[in-house]
């Protein structure tokens, strides 16, 4: 891919805070332009930090990071320039109605006034928040400052837009709200989204590709579906007595090693061609005791069992370290 075609790049990135804390331990990715790109992992994973060594705010132990080809650590007030942020925690004045707060966003950036104000009734219109945006901030819901939040990003016509964790906190009817929002406008703009996440749906939704973040590395790095495409047809999840047993037992049944995943007495497999019947009575011939049998579709779930033998949060905590 030619650096023309990039929106963000990310080259061997590492931040170590003091203490000896290693945050991100050697990141590298890339991003085409026009592309929704996600940073899933759990609470902790680094990928807050991995967004603050893109966006200037955070200076990198080592590793280099480009947006729009300009260098991140040597030109920050360029890569500013076409760029925007929407943080985890709400930057706005309450006392002041949406429409104030998005007016001094524009006497911040020199932006022209008429022409501003006319991109803020566009963009509000597209969000769905004209018909407040004159109620001080203070009023207005989660979700409704979220859109607030996200039309503010905008409003500098930016290149690129990083959301960190951006539906934190938010009810599930409110995060797909705003999922849709984004899916419109990133329609509507053409511009790059770089968005962290520990929520499964937020990620398969929005994304056209993710990287999951594990410990401060990059374990996968692919399309939602080529991802899912790996673990099969099918996932079998059986409770048994002797999970020992039952991975001997899938395994002489023809399922590789690297398909079946233990945690406690519960035992997955990824089938294929389906298999799932005969896998059971194989289990049930070599004396295994199934408690309990269920077959699924795959889910990112299990693409991240797979590769970290960790489920992923789905809690709004923050992140323990960003």
């Amino acid at each position: 891919m030619s650096p023309s075609q990039l929106a963000i790049e990310a080259v061997d990135l590492t931040k170590t805070y003091p203490g000896d804390v290693q945050a991100v331990k050697g990141i590298s990715f890339e991003v085409r332009a026009g592309e929704a790109f996600g940073l899933l992992g759990p609470n902790g994973a680094g990928k807050s930090t991995t967004i603050g060594m893109l966006n200037t705010t955070v200076k990198p132990t080592s590793g280099r990071a480009f947006l729009g080809g300009k260098d991140v650590t040597k030109d920050p007030i360029g890569t500013r320039s076409i760029s925007s942020v929407v943080f985890q925690d709400a930057v706005v004045d309450q006392l002041f109605t949406g429409r104030q707060n998005l007016e001094l966003h524009l006497r911040l950036w020199g932006t022209n006034i008429s022409t501003g104000r006319a991109r803020i009734a566009q963009l509000a219109d597209v969000v769905g928040m004209s018909e407040y945006l004159d109620r001080p901030v203070g009023t207005y819901s989660g979700g409704q400052r979220r859109r607030m939040e996200i039309v503010r990003a905008l409003l500098s016509d930016p290149r690129v837009v990083f959301l960190d964790e951006p539906t934190v906190g938010l009810d599930t009817r409110i995060r797909h709200d705003l999922f849709d929002v984004l899916a419109t406008l990133r329609d509507q703009t053409g511009v790059t989204i770089l968005l962290t996440t520990h929520y499964l749906d937020e990620a398969e939704q929005l994304c056209d590709r993710i990287a999951i973040v594990q410990s401060g590395r990059i374990v996968a790095c692919d399309t939602p579906a080529h991802l899912l495409a790996d673990l099969g047809d099918l996932v079998l999840e059986v409770r048994v007595d002797d999970a020992d047993a039952a991975e001997r037992t899938l395994q002489t049944a023809g399922i590789p090693e690297k398909d079946i995943l233990v945690i406690g007495t519960t035992v997955t497999a990824s089938l294929r061609d389906n298999q799932d019947d005969s896998v059971i009575h194989r289990l049930r011939e070599a004396g295994v005791v199934v408690r309990s049998a269920t077959t699924r579709n795959p889910s990112l779930d299990d693409v991240y069992l797979r590769l970290t033998g960790d489920h992923i949060a789905a809690g709004d905590e923050m992140e323990a370290v960003k």
